[in-house]
């Protein structure tokens, strides 16, 4: 019952709408909100997935490191680190 009177109390709002007026409506919404929805689930899941990584750089062999030491050392050290938890 209460359902029927909202729904009373409402028609003349809609009548109040311009007909001209292109609006996204509900659908739109809804569509929206499951896109937000997907991409946070996926972050999510991207972010657990990234946590369970297990990097470890290979140790530097010691004729690598004498025989370049400008470039081995630069190219080393940006190559990049690891995060460990």
């Amino acid at each position: 019952m209460y359902a029927t009177q909202a729904l009373t109390h409402l028609v003349p709002l809609a009548e109040e709408l311009d007909k001209n007026k292109v609006t996204p409506g509900v659908l739109g919404f809804i569509v929206f909100a499951a896109l937000a929805v997907g991409v946070w689930l996926l972050m999510k899941s991207m972010n657990r997935h990234m946590g369970r990584v297990d990097f470890e750089e290979a140790p530097e062999t010691p004729e690598a490191s004498g025989d370049a030491e400008g470039v081995g050392a630069g190219a080393s050290g940006s190559a990049g680190s690891a995060k460990r938890m």
